[in-house]
């Protein structure tokens, strides 16, 4: 299985533990992981399913560049983390 992760600053507007998802795309696995809460998938995607600019992927803590694709293959084993993204200065 794949662990999908949201991190703290995406749950404190919906709650979602850890998800355990079968092994494919990225896409697939952020899918399926949004299926536990629905209403972060609002956070986490925009209108047209990309990954929102304020918002960062990783797999296995690398940062996932591609925010539309999301093809990346998957597999058991590897984490996801998503995280919103912080500037300022």
């Amino acid at each position: 299985m794949v662990t999908v992760e949201f991190a703290p600053a995406l749950r404190r507007h919906v709650d979602c533990g850890p998800q355990q998802v079968p092994p494919g795309t990225l896409r697939a696995a952020l899918e399926q992981a949004l299926r536990a809460a629905p209403a972060l998938a609002g956070y986490v995607f925009d209108d047209q399913r990309a990954v929102r600019k304020h918002v960062a992927v990783f797999v296995n803590r690398e940062l996932v560049a591609d925010r539309v694709r999301l093809d990346r293959a998957l597999v058991a084993g590897d984490r996801v983390l998503v995280v919103q993204a912080l500037s300022g200065g």
